[in-house]
C-alpha cells in the first residue's frame, strides 16, 4: 500500500485515535498537563518536566488550543502503526489498515493516550522507531529512515525515561550486530535517532535555563521510591545521629508513599524547596543506602519491575483536574477555559471499571500470544519472525525497570506500551492466519 491509500489510511487512523478526545469535547489532561503548559508558554523551567514537550506545546499553539498538539500525537502513531504495518504484511490493504486501528481503539488504552496532553504516548513510538531503525532498514529507504529517525527521536527526548529505554534498546541492537548481522545490519539510524534526542534535550535545557545539562530530577524520584521501600527510613534508624544527615531530626514524620514525599502540601521535601531545592542529602542517601544494602536494593527494584510489569489498567490520573488545572487556563489560555470546563473529564463523568474489564483483559492475553510468538519464531530458528515480538518483549520489561525502579510502579506506565503487544498479534495473524495453531508444522 502507497501513496494515497496509505495517506488516506494514516488520516482515518488518525481520525480514530482522536475520538476519546473527541467524544470527551476537550483534549485528555493530567495532573501534570499544567507545569509542562507554565514551562512551555512561560519559560518557567521545571526540573521534574520535560522541556522538550513543553516547548512542543509551545511550537504547536498550546496558548491558543491544546487540539493541534493532541492531532500530533495521534498522527504520528498512526503513521508508525501504518509504516510497521505495510512492512510486516507485505500486500496489506487500506481495509486491513483501518481494522488495525479500529481493533486497537476498541479494544486496548490506545485512545487514552493520543488524546491526552501528556508525553505518554511518545513511549511506544519509541518503541516503534527503535524496531524499524534496527531491523527493518534494508526495505525502509533512506527518506523514510531520516522521518522515521526524527519522529523517534523527538518521542525519546519527551520524558527521560525514553532516554533510557532506547538506550537499552540500542544495546541490545548492538549486541544482535556481532551475533546475527543479517538481522541487524544498521546501528547509525538508532544511534542517530538517539544523538538527535538528546541535541533536543540540551538544547531546550539551554532555552530555559541557559545552561547545558541533561536532567536535575532523577536522583529525586528514586529516592522518593527508596523512601516508600522503607530503605531510607531503614537507614537513618540504623545509622543517626552519627551519620549527621539533616532527616534524622525527622525520620519518624517520613511520608511511607512516594507520591505523598514528592507532592504532599506538608512534605518535608516541598518545605525544603521541592525539585528547586539542594538535593546532596539526598544523594548521599541513594549512594549509602546502595553500598548498606545492595542485596536490599536489588530485590525492592526487582519487586518493584515486577509490580510495574502486571499493572496496566487504563484511566490511571485520568479524572478531573479541575481543581489543579483552571487556575493555569485562566492564567495562561483562557480562551480554553469553557471548554476546557464542559468536557466530560472535567465533569467527573469518565468510569473505567467496565472498560478495563476489557482492556486488562486482552492486556493479558496479549502478553500471553506474544510469549508464543516468540517461542514459535526461536523453535523455528526464524530470526526476522523473532524480531517484533522480541523486541517489544524487551521494550516491556525495559519499561517496568525503568519506570517501578527509578520512579514508582503507576498502571498509566506500562498501560501506555500495553497496546503493543496486540498490535504485534495482529500483524502476526494479518501475515499468516495459522500462526498461533497448536502443533502447526510449516507448509502445512
Amino acid at each position: 500500500m502507497r501513496g494515497a491509500r496509505f495517506a488516506l489510511g494514516v488520516a482515518i487512523l488518525t481520525g480514530l485515535f482522536l475520538a476519546i478526545a473527541l467524544w470527551n469535547g476537550f483534549p485528555l489532561v493530567f495532573y501534570d498537563t499544567g507545569g509542562y503548559l507554565a514551562e512551555g508558554l512561560e519559560g518557567v523551567f521545571l526540573a521534574e518536566r520535560s522541556p522538550v514537550y513543553s516547548l512542543l506545546l509551545l511550537v504547536t499553539g498550546a496558548a491558543y488550543s491544546l487540539w493541534p498538539v493532541v492531532i500530533l500525537q495521534a498522527g504520528l502513531t498512526a503513521w508508525l502503526i501504518a509504516e510497521t504495518a505495510r512492512i510486516e504484511v507485505p500486500g496489506l490493504s487500506l481495509k486491513g489498515l483501518v481494522g488495525i486501528g479500529l481493533v486497537l481503539m476498541l479494544m486496548t488504552g490506545i485512545g487514552w493516550y493520543t488524546g491526552q496532553v501528556e508525553p505518554d504516548c511518545m513511549t511506544a513510538l519509541v518503541v516503534l522507531g527503535a524496531y524499524l531503525l534496527l531491523f527493518r532498514t534494508a526495505v525502509l529507504g533512506r527518506r523514510r529512515m531520516f522521518f522515521i529517525a526524527i519522529v523517534t527521536g523527538l518521542a525519546v527526548a519527551c520524558h527521560p525515561s525514553h532516554l533510557g529505554l532506547m538506550s537499552g534498546l540500542l544495546v541490545v541492537g548492538i549486541g544482535l550486530r556481532f551475533v546475527r548481522p543479517s538481522l541487524v545490519r544498521k546501528i547509525l539510524p538508532a544511534g542517530g535517532a538517539l544523538l538527535f534526542a538528546l541535541s533536543l534535550i540540551f538544547t531546550s535545557n539551554y532555552v530555559l535555563t541557559r545552561q547545558v545539562f541533561l536532567t536535575r530530577s532523577g536522583s529525586v524520584f528514586v529516592f522518593a521510591r527508596l523512601m516508600q521501600d522503607g530503605i531510607v527510613k531503614r537507614l537513618l534508624d540504623e545509622t543517626c545521629p552519627q551519620s549527621g544527615y539533616r532527616l534524622c531530626a525527622f525520620r519518624h514524620r517520613l511520608k511511607t508513599r512516594a507520591d505523598a514525599w514528592l507532592w504532599a502540601p506538608d512534605s518535608l521535601f516541598r518545605t525544603r524547596g521541592g525539585f528547586r531545592g539542594d538535593h546532596t542529602e539526598e544523594n548521599r542517601i541513594i549512594a549509602d543506602s546502595i553500598r548498606r544494602y545492595p542485596f536490599l536494593q536489588v530485590r525492592a527494584a526487582v519487586r518493584a519491575s515486577a509490580r510495574q510489569f502486571f499493572a496496566f489498567k487504563t484511566g490511571d490520573g485520568i479524572e478531573s483536574q479541575e481543581w489543579v488545572l483552571k487556575p493555569d487556563f485562566e492564567k495562561m489560555a483562557p480562551e480554553q477555559l469553557p471548554e476546557y470546563l464542559a468536557a466530560r473529564q472535567q465533569q467527573g463523568r469518565l468510569r473505567f471499571a467496565a472498560l478495563n474489564m476489557i482492556h486488562v483483559t486482552v492486556g493479558m492475553f496479549s502478553l500471553l500470544g506474544l510469549l508464543l510468538l516468540l517461542q514459535r519464531a526461536l523453535i523455528r530458528r526464524d530470526w526476522s519472525e523473532a524480531a517484533l515480538p522480541g523486541l517489544v518483549l524487551t521494550a516491556l520489561i525495559g519499561n517496568a525497570i525503568i519506570c517501578g525502579t527509578f520512579s514508582n510502579p503507576h498502571d498509566r506506565y506500562q498501560s501506555r506500551v500495553i497496546w503493543l503487544p496486540g498490535l504485534v498479534l495482529i500483524l502476526a495473524r494479518m501475515r499468516n492466519p495459522g500462526v498461533l495453531r497448536p502443533h502447526e508444522e510449516s507448509g502445512t
